[in-house]
């Protein structure tokens, strides 16, 4: 390796270190080139990346970055996983670990967040963005068929249902009275009936008063008449 490509080594290396969100690093000693393109392969199907390093140009790149703590870790055949989910790298190594025991997870990192093995399978047993995402997907999908039917649905359908609804109100039996308004109810009448009771005595009283003055008037009235016809 030359200069030039050393330095666009540590160039790209500054420019993952600068970008991941999480990073998993690995021994890989004896793992065959086979092995490798498959775990390639799944890193990539999660939106992880998998790269061997060069140590040293590592360490360099590892300088003044988020990432510098995990120095210490790059020694011997060293392999990163990385990406912008914090979940996905740590789920996809761990698991290829359990299938290939030459690559052994030695270390991670959130940032500058030093992750040891027990972190690391913990978050590994989270659900990855991928997978939230898919969840959210599917919980949404269900309301968003039933108003696409509901929207879909004719209008004179529509307004058939809302007849029906409108009759089906009109048709249901009215509540029956509480025993409070049943009562109020009984308590009315008998005062009803009293008032009208009360009422007719003055009424006929009234009646009666009225018709002696008339008569009186009249009387007086007579003689008045018969003195102005004299």
């Amino acid at each position: 390796m030359d200069r030039s490509q050393k330095e666009k080594a540590i160039a790209d290396f500054k420019s993952i270190f600068e970008e991941a969100e999480a990073i998993i690093v690995a021994h890989y000693e004896g793992i065959n080139a086979d092995s490798i393109n498959e775990l390639r392969s799944k890193t990539r199907n999660s939106n992880v990346t998998f790269r061997v390093t060069k140590n040293r140009l590592v360490k360099i790149a590892l300088e003044n970055s988020p990432y510098k703590n995990l120095s210490e870790f790059f020694s011997g055949p060293t392999a990163i996983t990385y990406s912008k989910d914090i979940v996905a790298a740590a789920k996809v190594t761990t698991s290829f670990a359990k299938e290939n025991e030459k690559l052994i997870v030695i270390g991670g990192a959130l940032k500058d967040k030093v992750l040891d093995l027990d972190a690391i399978k913990h978050l590994a047993s989270l659900p990855s963005l991928l997978e939230l995402q898919a969840k959210i997907i599917g919980l949404l999908s269900a309301p968003a068929r039933q108003i696409a039917t509901v929207l879909s649905t004719p209008s004179k359908q529509v307004v058939t249902v809302v007849k029906s609804y409108e009759g089906a109100k009109k048709d249901a039996p009215k509540e029956e009275a509480t025993p409070k308004e049943e009562a109020s109810k009984e308590e009315a009448t008998p005062k009803e009936e009293a008032s009208k009771e009360e009422a007719a005595p003055k009424e006929e009283a009234s009646k009666e008063e009225a018709t002696p003055k008339e008569e009186a008037s009249k009387e007086e009235a007579a003689p008045k008449e018969e003195a102005a016809k004299e």
